[in-house]
């Protein structure tokens, strides 16, 4: 690495800092609630032609705002978050995969959060972040005064807290784990709703990325019986029977805004993260009289046909105009939210900040005079480097190139069934041409990384999980975990001050007490490491190393002599303990 002068750049980019503004400034601002759900695609609701799912709420929503109806996201969790996040493509902010180091939020990276707090707003989130569980990636890191999030993409994954299953979960409320009470979306809401009456007399924005309905699908069964009794497949039965249940709270949180008379100077912003993930048709092993709706769209969650990104997107602001049930059928996507919502709220972007989103504000209001032609890009990208051309998609407002060779036009053919690239060559060199260019502005990002911070002031110690690694075997799961596979990998990190590391090794987190099925264990960062036995029945083991500070990649092992093999541990906890020896 060219070690001083990322090192520079990394220190003067931990965290964004920005000047904030008079709270009087910020006082006759419209409220934004942002909900997006997860893996809920397009035909995933009764007012967009599903005859079996009962959504009462979002489609009174539906009714009462502007629907974008060709609205695109990235195929999957991070890479969405990433550029609903910072106006930007995901590619660009380090998110280009879901795991393997590739799912962290760049450190310079600026957020809506960041750009609401610099604004006099309070400003929160309350769900899935999926962004980085490591300083400086929190949510707290990028601009949100209270935060009570799971770990890592959803629950019962790797970083989540050990033995979550939807129902009285324990949660990082404000970098804390703290036990919870309830069903997972219900928890998520409530805590929403006790922060807006708290915040009712300054503007505020909360970000409610819920972690339905994103498997594995536990939902009481109350919600899911009624689904299985209409002829619905069991999974796909659970999986609406957690949409139902985000319905009600999308009700219960809509009639708290009217309460606290809130509603008509509140932006509300409905949205989906993904294509479905099991709404599309029954798992192969499961059978149902129903099979599925995908709105004739084809593809699911990380396809690059329209079915994996092209999802719901409800606004309404009653106070600003905004609303009263209109479709908009313009080409828009995830990264126009901030600068959206930059307009609407009167919000400063710093300069430096280059969007690829623009501001859908005259759409929005209904005269986009001059809307100009745009192209714009999805793709799903799940490997350490992005290869070129691999489940891409090219769209403007009529066509659709897959993969730089299928064309189609999306106006006679929604299905995207008939390849009419031979009959459109002309179409096919243009768009292939602006994907290239698109393309080498991206390549600067992959030759860098997330760095996990090691021994900063503000997250010290520090607790790093193996969905982290970078590796084609991340065990990514608590299921995977609890398997023990022997895989490895390293992680990323920056040493932000020179001395005494202590590093603390377990192979599943220290509330499961898990004995170390390992003889030996040894630890690395760069060219320094250390190793020792493992005393026979010990759930953890302590290594100590002088680092120097600076960007680095740390990777541990587990040997078992009676195997013959080695895996990383999956869990290290990490704290400084003094200035170098």
């Amino acid at each position: 690495m060219k070690r001083i002068k990322l090192l520079n750049n990394l220190l003067s980019a931990a965290l964004v800092v920005l000047p904030s503004v008079p709270e009087a400034l910020a006082a006759d601002r419209p409220n934004v609630v942002l909900i997006m759900s997860d893996d809920q695609g397009y035909g995933d609701l009764r007012c967009h032609g599903n005859g079996v799912i009962r959504t009462p709420h979002l489609d009174t929503l539906h009714g009462e705002s502007v629907r974008l109806t060709n609205f695109h996201v990235d195929p999957t969790c991070s890479p969405t978050r990433s550029a609903l996040m910072t106006g930007r493509y995901s590619t660009r902010t380090g998110c280009w995969h879901t795991i393997m180091g590739r799912s962290l939020l760049f450190s310079g990276e600026v957020t809506m959060g960041d750009v609401f707090r610099r604004a006099g707003y309070r400003t929160a989130v309350f769900g899935k972040w999926h962004l980085g569980d490591n300083y400086p990636m929190r949510p707290q890191d990028r601009g949100f005064d209270e935060t009570l999030v799971l770990g890592g993409g959803g629950i019962t994954q790797t970083p989540d807290f050990w033995g979550n299953d939807y129902f009285d979960d324990t949660y990082f409320h404000n970098g804390r784990t703290e036990r919870q009470q309830g069903y997972c979306t219900d928890v998520f809401f409530e805590a929403a709703q006790a922060f807006i009456e708290t915040n009712r007399d300054r503007p505020f924005f909360v970000y409610l990325p819920t972690n339905v309905a994103h498997g594995p699908y536990n939902v009481a069964d109350e919600y899911s019986r009624r689904y299985r009794e209409a002829g619905v497949a069991p999974t796909m039965a659970n999986f609406y029977g957690m949409i139902e249940n985000l319905d009600e709270n999308v009700g219960r949180l809509r009639a708290w805004l009217r309460q606290l008379e809130l509603e008509q100077n509140t932006i509300l912003i409905f949205m989906t993260d993904n294509g479905t993930a099991e709404g599309a048709a029954p798992r192969r092993n499961e059978t149902g009289s129903w099979s599925g709706f995908n709105a004739g769209m084809r593809g699911q969650k990380g396809s690059q046909y329209d079915g994996g990104h092209r999802v719901p997107f409800f606004v309404r602001w009653p106070a600003g105009g905004i609303g009263g049930g209109r479709d908009e059928h313009r080409l828009a996507a995830h990264f126009d939210v901030l600068p959206t919502l930059a307009e609407l709220c009167g919000l400063e972007i710093p300069a430096r900040v280059a969007l690829d989103g623009v501001s859908l504000a005259p759409l929005l209001r209904g005269n986009p005079a001059d809307w100009p032609e745009r192209t714009l890009f999805a793709h799903v990208q799940r490997q350490e480097i992005p290869p070129k051309w691999v489940r891409s998609a090219a769209m403007t407002d009529r066509w659709r190139l897959i993969d730089g060779k299928e064309l189609y036009d999306l106006p006679d053919d929604p299905g995207q069934q008939r390849d009419v690239a031979a009959e459109h060559p002309e179409v096919v060199t243009r768009l292939r041409e602006a994907y290239e260019a698109w393309w080498a502005t991206l390549e600067p990002s992959f030759d860098d990384y997330g760095h996990l911070a090691l021994g900063a002031e503000a997250a010290d110690p520090v607790d790093l999980t193996c969905h982290d690694w970078h590796s084609d075997q991340v065990p990514w799961h608590q299921g995977m975990i609890r398997a023990a596979p022997w895989a490895n990998g390293y992680w990323v990190v920056l040493v932000t001050r020179p001395g005494r590391y202590e590093f603390t090794l377990r192979q599943q987190p220290r509330e499961a007490a898990f004995p170390i099925q390992a003889d030996r264990a040894r630890v690395q960062v760069d060219e320094v490491e250390a190793e020792t036995a493992i005393p026979e029945g010990a759930t953890s083991v302590t290594l100590t190393l002088n680092l120097r500070a600076g960007p680095g990649r740390l990777q541990t092992w587990f040997t078992n002599a009676a195997e013959g093999r080695s895996r990383g541990a999956f869990f290290v906890s990490i704290r400084r303990l003094s200035d170098p020896e």
